[in-house]
């Protein structure tokens, strides 16, 4: 396989069961903006490669990768009506907000996929400031795979940048990680790759940062700047460093941490965090920010570049990000206890499982796609995984008894880390997808306050897909 690189960077890388439900029409408000979903091109190789055939986000004449910027303040509307002009059916999933359930665009759980041709209207509020993303939630191992992921900015209530010890500017930088072939097209045939799914999932070639391979970036020296990365890889974990700078890291998922010094910082798929970093007043002017593609060896998939006169040095304090004040504390006095069992893939696999109605050994779940397992059901949809009165407080604990990590997301909830696990996930951190790493435990806690039917599921897209997806219920 090609690998597209300046210097060989990423060397060594390689049904519901329910009742069906119907595409919410689309509503006579013509005020309402457009999100389509459509075929594009991206220049995702370097320059002097052709530009990639795409799926993307535009609310223009074309789509880009990643797609446009959504932008608004904690408590306004996000609006907009979703065009597919795709070949195939699709849906919307507003990562991390927690939001009514009939808004997630969980298909086909929370909607029907929307077909080619249709729309869907989303309306909803975000209550919470941090970095968001949205993306396909259907068929999503190939269309956000193809590009279908966008970054969404909510900002805080209380203005913080500018502020004393704060940021004066900041970055959105979205990750994604990319599978070429040596004409630049993403590699096809492969959605249904069992031998990536049963490993760490579809390992791309080309790291690519705001849809640009090796991107630079202007920087000030001594200037405080907020990064807020998003890792919209369907699989690929990024281990990420910023040797060159002062780093600081302030929230993780959306929501503020006590501001604690970065070395490295571990972001698996849908994760995300702010950082900040100050502007270097000595050394080279190119500093980098760098990603471990798997082989132990950091490589640069982004530049800082210092130039012009230094700003005037900031509080060397660093200012919290306002408190969210919104997400209600777990009552752990008498919590309501939940586990969820990971197990299958490659090197352990899993005796047997329930798909499909019936139990199953390994060899038949692999014929039916599927390689993994939540509490012994692969895919299990049929009745949700756990039921929880609205407000009651929910214990669960997560264990991988695999030989990959799984990043676990929760649809329509935060949740606080609990117990200590790897992949720095510091107890007390609150986050809406946590890292569990091979053979390892974690505990987690949150309200059950948002009523619906909500996803549970690996965001190792190609995990998700062959087994790893049950939903829970508020009641």
């Amino acid at each position: 396989m090609h690998l597209f690189s300046r210097r060989s960077v990423l060397k060594g890388a390689t049904a519901f069961g329910g009742s069906a439900l119907l595409s919410r029409p689309v509503l006579a408000d013509d005020n309402l903006p457009v999100l389509r979903a459509a075929p594009a091109f991206a220049q995702l190789a370097p320059a002097g490669y052709p530009e990639t055939p795409v799926w993307a986000y535009a609310t223009g004449a074309s789509g880009t990768v990643p797609g446009p910027e959504i932008r608004l303040r904690a408590g306004e509307r996000v609006r907009r009506r979703l065009v597919n002009d795709l070949p195939q059916a699709t849906a919307v999933h507003w990562h991390g907000i927690r939001i009514e359930n009939a808004m997630d665009g969980a298909a086909p759980l929370t909607q029907a996929p929307v077909p080619p041709g249709d729309g869907f209207d989303y309306d909803f509020v975000a209550p919470d400031p941090g970095t968001y993303w949205y993306h396909s939630h259907n068929r999503s191992t190939e269309q956000v795979a193809r590009g279908l992921a966008g970054p969404l900015i909510v900002e805080d209530r209380d203005r913080w940048l500018g502020q004393s010890g704060a940021a004066t500017r900041e970055l959105v930088l979205v990750l994604d990680d990319w599978l070429l072939d040596a004409e630049a097209r993403i590699v096809e045939g492969r959605w249904d790759d069992l031998h990536a799914a049963s490993h760490g999932g579809r390992m791309g070639n080309t790291v690519t940062v705001n849809g640009v391979a090796y991107p630079a970036f202007d920087i000030r020296p001594a200037e405080r700047v907020r990064l807020r990365i998003i890792n919209t890889a369907t699989d690929r974990v990024m281990p990420l460093a910023l040797p060159d700078f002062t780093a600081r890291l302030i929230a993780l998922d959306g929501h503020p941490v006590v501001p604690r010094d970065l070395e490295t910082l571990v972001l698996g798929p849908a994760q995300r965090a702010d950082v900040v970093i100050d502007g270097r007043l000595d050394g080279d002017a190119r500093a980098g920010l760098l990603l471990d593609p798997g082989n132990g060896e950091l490589v640069e998939i982004a530049a800082f570049v210092h130039g012009g006169a230094p700003v005037a040095m900031s509080d060397p304090d660093m200012r919290p990000l306002p408190a969210w004040g919104t997400l209600p504390a777990p009552d752990l006095s008498n919590p309501q206890r939940e586990t969820l069992l990971m197990e299958g893939g490659a090197m352990r696999g899993m005796r047997d499982a329930r798909f499909a109605g019936k139990t199953m050994g390994f060899r038949e779940l692999v014929s039916n796609g599927m390689v993994w397992a939540f509490n012994g059901a692969a895919n299990g949809m049929d009745q949700p995984i756990f039921r929880a009165a609205q407000g009651r407080t929910i214990h669960l604990e997560m264990t991988n008894r695999s030989m990959f990590p799984h990043a676990i997301h929760l649809h329509g909830h935060h949740f606080t880390v609990q117990s200590k696990g790897g992949f720095a996930n510091a107890a007390g951190d609150v986050r809406d997808t946590v890292l569990v790493g091979a053979d390892e435990t974690v505990g987690i806690a949150f309200v059950a306050d948002n009523p619906g039917a909500w996803m549970i599921h690996c965001h190792m897209l190609s995990h998700q897909k062959s087994g790893m997806m049950a939903w829970f219920e508020v009641a």
